[in-house]
């Protein structure tokens, strides 16, 4: 019996693939002299297809199953041979097994930066990376255009010339797409949706490939120009740029006033030290304002705050400001505030300030 079974095992084969590595499109199984005994059973995994290819010519493609090769599961190959009725003996073909299933995580990017063309800016070089999902769709054209006599292909040997067409075909559609470069992002899986398209209109017929994914993962600019991206997102947030430093200024004025001993003077430094106010915080003014009176609560009031680029500063005395006044590093257009006044107003607009900011006048004439 035992040997009976060797006999039987010497014309009985078994054609299967095992795909131990995820990144293998076509897999050649091997064939002393390419011959297939009479019988044999063909095992198609699911994600696999077997191409039976005959003298150079492409014969049976079977699906996932489990076949026994015989002629009538080899009609293609029964006509090639002249089999009307059978055969009896071993034959010589060669079996490719294509992987249908997705060969996942492959990268592609832009080797040079592409053009876009931003309605606000203006022309913008970006660069582009991502990632894509492969397969075997038609793998008569996949054996024909790419693979020829290889015994193995891998996806990494059309990794370049996919990358090549993905990059172009990006170019190509945010060349023709006026799109911000701020608003980019948030287009990315509509972007990707049309590249992906675009680039399997290309690899499908040609060479019979599947682009199940393709992920646009982030668009970059040149450094210089993401900071002037910076700002001019910065100044449409900011809007009224004034108003906002009337915000800022104001908002502060509880934390000075509630730490005497904070900013400059609380770290023992004088006015001037770190501080270039002259006319950093004024407001042009179309024409001379009338001087606003001092307000009975702050007559005798000797803490003062001055406001500079956002910050404030103090508290200060009155000898302080006269002294800084002289030294030209406040002017009638520094912004100041004292208990009882309404808001920051410029020191030419307070009457008590404002004698210390000119020259005294000529004496009178003797009579």
């Amino acid at each position: 019996m035992g040997f009976v079974n060797k006999l039987r095992a010497e014309f009985v084969d078994i054609v299967e693939w095992v795909d131990d590595n995820r990144n293998t499109l076509v897999w050649r199984f091997p064939r002393y002299q390419n011959e297939i005994k009479n019988g044999a059973r063909l095992v198609v995994r699911p994600g696999q297809m077997a191409v039976f290819v005959d003298q150079g010519r492409l014969a049976d493609v079977f699906q996932p199953g489990t076949y026994e090769l015989a002629t009538k599961n080899l009609p293609v190959m029964t006509t090639l041979r002249s089999w009307p009725f059978g055969f009896n003996s071993p034959f010589k073909a060669e079996i490719y097994f294509v992987a249908t299933r997705q060969i996942t995580e492959l990268k592609w990017g832009t080797p040079h930066p592409v053009l876009l063309r931003d309605p606000s800016i203006g022309p913008l070089r970006v660069r582009a990376f991502g990632t894509y999902a492969l397969s075997a769709r038609k793998p008569e054209a996949l054996l024909k255009e790419l693979v020829g006599t290889d015994g193995s292909f891998e996806a990494d040997e059309i990794d370049v010339l996919l990358r090549s067409i993905i990059a172009s075909e990006f170019a190509r559609i945010v060349a023709s797409t006026e799109i911000s470069i701020v608003d980019l992002s948030a287009r990315y899986v509509t972007l990707s949706e049309e590249l992906r398209r675009a680039v399997l209109a290309r690899i499908d017929e040609e060479y019979g490939l599947d682009l199940p994914q393709l992920v646009i993962v982030s668009v970059s600019v040149p450094e210089e120009v993401e900071k002037a991206v910076d700002a001019h997102s910065s100044m449409g947030v900011l809007g009224d740029l004034d108003r906002y430093k009337q915000y800022q200024l104001g908002a502060s004025i509880p934390t000075a006033a509630a730490n005497p001993a904070g900013g400059l003077a609380g770290a023992g430094v004088g006015l001037g030290m770190g501080m270039a106010i002259a006319g950093a915080a004024s407001v042009p003014q179309k024409a001379p304002l009338p001087l606003i009176p001092p307000t009975p609560e702050a007559t005798d009031s000797p803490v003062w705050y001055v406001a500079s680029g956002g910050q404030t500063f103090g508290p200060y005395t009155v000898a302080q400001l006269r002294e800084s006044i002289g030294s030209g590093q406040l002017n009638a257009e520094s912004w100041v505030w004292t208990a009882g006044m309404v808001a920051w107003t410029p020191m030419g607009r307070v009457a008590r300030l404002s004698m210390f900011l000119g020259p005294p006048p000529a004496p009178p004439h003797a009579a």
